[in-house]
């Protein structure tokens, strides 16, 4: 971690307490997401759905190890903490399966829902990351904090997709 001296030089030294803990957070938010995503992938009925929550558990995975990467860069273990939001949000999916367990057209449309609110929670923390990383001249961080913002904002747009062109869709009869 920076020490004093260094954190006085750095470029609005203020934020650097509020990125370490945002930091902190989505680590803990991406170690959690790993097994929602796991259990929405297996609950999902439609097989294009099932493998962009696949294909998302794998790039979490990645962005993890890139988060690891930021902390090394920053000269700090990579600790993360318990991610209120993120136990929110999956506690919700859970409860979405729960209760369309029964009606697989509906229950593809709630998962999309579901995870389209994780990727927006993402999408959120990630662009503070990155603004926070750029005001403090942090351009290595920013640079693989860009990389996984990019990642969630292509998620979203494929759940949206998704969502438009089967899952929200009523089946043809």
């Amino acid at each position: 971690m920076a020490n004093k001296t260094e954190k006085n030089n750095m470029p609005n030294a203020h934020l650097h307490e509020l990125f370490v803990d945002e930091l902190k957070d989505i680590l803990g938010a991406e170690r959690q997401l790993l097994k929602g995503l796991k259990k929405m992938a297996s609950t999902a009925h439609s097989k294009k759905l099932r493998s962009a929550f696949e294909t998302h558990l794998q790039q979490t995975e990645g962005q993890i190890e890139r988060l690891r990467s930021v902390f090394s860069s920053l000269d700090m273990t990579p600790r993360g903490k318990k991610c209120k939001a993120m136990e929110g949000l999956l506690a919700e999916a859970d409860e979405i399966i729960e209760e369309f367990q029964d009606s697989p057209e509906v229950l593809d449309a709630a998962l999309v829902a579901a995870a389209q609110k994780v990727e927006h929670y993402e999408i959120a923390s990630y662009g503070c990351l990155v603004t926070y990383a750029k005001l403090m001249e942090h351009d290595e961080v920013k640079e693989l904090l860009g990389q996984t913002l990019a990642e969630e904002k292509e998620t979203d747009e494929l759940l949206t997709e998704i969502a438009m062109s089967d899952s929200n869709v009523a089946p043809i009869v």
